[in-house]
């Protein structure tokens, strides 16, 4: 439930939703918006969370958990709890510190980083800043010497995982972004400085800090860097719509460490990623931010666990708010879970100190909930610990 009281500081933060209200007070509107919304009426956004309403948890007592082990393995990588932060664009925007005080602070946590192709740092500086596991989230652009140097750069910065992103064949129908006139840069309007004028705090960073820029791309691409673009457009325009099978199987090839396909929502697509030898899927409708009206991720993890569990990494990406989301997933059949909006909140909010205050309590949710039922170690979730409603 939101706080009674929209809090004024990071100490008064206790769960996704305050940070997502103090995100709210220092960004500028169509900032904000930009994470906060979704495609056409924002039914999947909403129900990605809702989903876990759903689902009722049955907790085994006196099991002897003075000590939990939260560490999970997933695409080869050792992670301290089962919770990472999903790739995300443009961090730079949100707070000027953007994707390094992410590395950094999940690199304190002992977790991953995924970062995207369209990330305001770059991959050099990222690789070089932490030593934890870092996945680099892949968008198949049109220009395939741009795909050729990203993957070259991503394997010379040591990113251990790459993940192709599947499911922006085009741009989802962004309402909210439409509204404010969101784009990448933020495009000088009368009306949108009206709006970075009552947030001086962001505007200043803005504009006295190093340029805004899209890392990767600038040196291929004009558009998101030194053309204004909404992100919609940026799908619509600069990824190659003829994705396919085939394409994924040669990027796997050509790729020397685990490989994991992003945005997968179906059983028969989870076998086709077996079958092309992927390491991991993200069950991931992106957050509910391109086709409206599809299922929550959490909906489909039974299933899909069912027929590929073992055979890979099942990763559920999207709608987690709390420890016990992350641990009705593990129950479901999930390998690990990630978020995006959960960390963004805080990003926004206070910058790397606000990202450690998310994974901080994300993590203690978690270890307090393994405890109340009565798990030592993850492995020991299992679907008989699960009532669906």
């Amino acid at each position: 439930m939101p706080s009674p009281r929209k809090p004024r500081s990071l100490r008064s933060c206790h769960n996704v939703d305050d940070l997502r209200a103090l995100a709210r007070r220092r960004l500028p509107g169509p900032i904000f918006h930009y994470i906060d919304g979704a495609a056409d009426d924002e039914v999947t956004c909403r129900r990605n969370t809702a989903a876990f309403d759903d689902c009722d948890l049955v907790p085994d007592v006196l099991a002897g958990v003075a000590e939990v082990d939260m560490s999970v393995t997933v695409m080869g990588q050792k992670l301290a709890m089962p919770l990472f932060c999903s790739p995300t664009a443009l961090q730079r925007l949100f707070h000027h510190e953007g994707e390094r005080a992410v590395a950094r602070a999940a690199e304190k946590f002992g977790t991953m980083f995924g970062v995207s192709s369209l990330s305001t740092v770059s991959l050099a500086e990222i690789g070089a800043l932490t030593t934890t596991p870092k996945m680099f989230q892949f968008y198949f652009h049109k220009d395939r010497g741009l795909n050729d140097a990203m993957l070259a750069r991503a394997q010379e910065a040591g990113f251990q995982v790459l993940a192709l992103t599947v499911d922006t064949i085009t741009g989802g129908n962004r309402e909210r972004d439409l509204r404010t006139g969101f784009t990448s840069p933020p495009r000088l309007t009368l009306r949108s400085l009206l709006g970075f004028a009552a947030r001086p705090a962001w505007t200043l960073n803005y504009l006295l800090r190093e340029p805004f820029a899209l890392a990767e791309l600038q040196s291929h691409v004009r558009e998101g860097s030194r053309v204004s673009i909404s992100i919609g457009d940026y799908f619509a325009t600069m990824l190659d719509q003829s994705l396919s099978w085939a394409d994924a199987e040669s990027l796997r090839a050509k790729w020397p460490g685990p490989f994991c396909l992003k945005g997968v929502m179906s059983v028969a697509d989870a076998r086709r990623a077996v079958g092309i030898g992927a390491s991991a899927i993200m069950v991931s409708n992106h957050g509910g931010r391109q086709l409206d009206g599809s299922r929550a991720p959490f909906d489909q993890i039974a299933e899909i666990a069912d027929a590929v569990g073992g055979r890979l990494d099942i990763v559920l990406d999207g709608g987690i708010r709390r420890g016990t989301h992350v641990l009705k997933a593990l129950a479901a059949g999930a390998s690990a879970c990630s978020g995006g909006r959960m960390y963004l909140y805080a990003l926004a909010a206070a910058g790397q100190r606000g990202v450690e205050h998310a994974l901080g309590r994300m993590r203690s949710e978690i270890e307090r909930g393994m405890k109340l039922m009565g798990v030592p170690r993850i492995s020991a979730l299992n679907r008989s610990m699960l009532r669906h409603r």
